[in-house]
C-alpha cells in the first residue's frame, strides 16, 4: 500500500539576535527538499529584505482584514508589529512533499502547540549567552538603544519558553549548529521513512 507523502512542519523560535535566518540560509542551502513559509508582517523592511522573499510586508488594517478573514493559522504581536502565518501556503507546499521552515517567536509556537492545528518539530534556537546576544545586537548597528534594551527583554522570557520545544540548539559555532540543525531535519526524515533527499523509501510500504 502506498500513500502520498507530506511534507514535514519544522517550528523555528529564537530571540532576535541569535543568529536564526544566518543559520537557516545556511540549511537550506545544504539540505534539499525544504522550503521557507513567507510570513506577513506590518514592520517596515530592514536594509536587504526582499518583498515576498524574506516577508510579507502589509499595511495594519491589511493585516486586520486578513485576520477577520480566518487566513492566519497564527499571528501575534512582537515588538510593536503584527506577524502572522498563513494557512493556505504552508498546506500546499506540505501537500507538494516539501519540509517546511516555519520561522516564528515564541507566542506564535505556543499557539500552534496548544491548537494543534498541524503536527510539527519544535526547534528552540538559543545564544551562548545574553552578553553574547546583546553583542550581536549592537553589531548589527541598526537598533536604537531602546530598541535594543527591549529586545535583551524580550529574549529573556523567550528563553524560559525554551523547554518547551523538543529540539534545544545553542549556538555558539555556526557550522556546528548548521550541523545539528540538518541533523534534526533528516533524523525526522528517516522516522517519517523518507530518504535524507525527503522521498519516501518505497521499499517500506507493503
Amino acid at each position: 500500500m502506498t500513500t502520498m507523502t507530506m511534507g514535514r512542519l519544522f517550528v523555528i523560535s529564537a530571540p532576535s539576535g541569535a543568529g536564526k535566518t544566518t543559520l537557516l540560509s545556511r540549511v537550506m542551502a545544504r539540505i534539499p527538499g525544504l522550503a521557507f513559509s513567507v510570513s506577513h508582517t506590518t514592520r517596515m523592511a530592514r536594509p536587504g529584505e526582499k518583498q515576498g522573499v524574506d516577508y510579507h510586508f502589509v499595511s495594519k488594517p491589511e493585516f486586520l482584514t486578513m485576520i477577520d478573514a480566518g487566513r492566519f493559522l497564527e499571528h501575534a504581536e512582537v515588538h510593536g508589529n503584527l506577524y502572522g502565518t498563513a494557512k493556505s501556503g504552508i498546506r500546499q507546499q506540505l501537500e507538494e512533499g516539501l519540509d517546511v521552515i516555519l520561522d516564528i517567536d515564541v507566542q506564535g509556537a505556543a499557539i500552534l502547540r496548544r491548537t494543534g492545528q498541524m503536527a510539527a518539530a519544535y526547534v528552540f534556537i538559543a545564544p551562548p549567552s545574553m552578553a553574547e546576544l546583546e553583542k550581536r545586537l549592537r553589531g548589527r548597528g541598526t537598533e536604537s538603544e531602546d530598541r535594543i534594551q527591549l529586545r535583551l527583554q524580550n529574549a529573556r522570557q523567550e528563553l524560559q519558553a525554551a523547554g518547551e520545544y523538543e529540539y534545544l540548539i545553542i549556538n555558539e559555532d555556526l557550522a556546528e549548529t548548521a550541523d545539528l540543525l540538518g541533523a534534526i531535519i533528516l533524523a525526522e526524515r528517516a522516522r517519517a521513512h523518507r530518504l535524507p533527499s525527503g522521498k519516501p523509501i518505497g521499499s517500506v510500504a507493503g
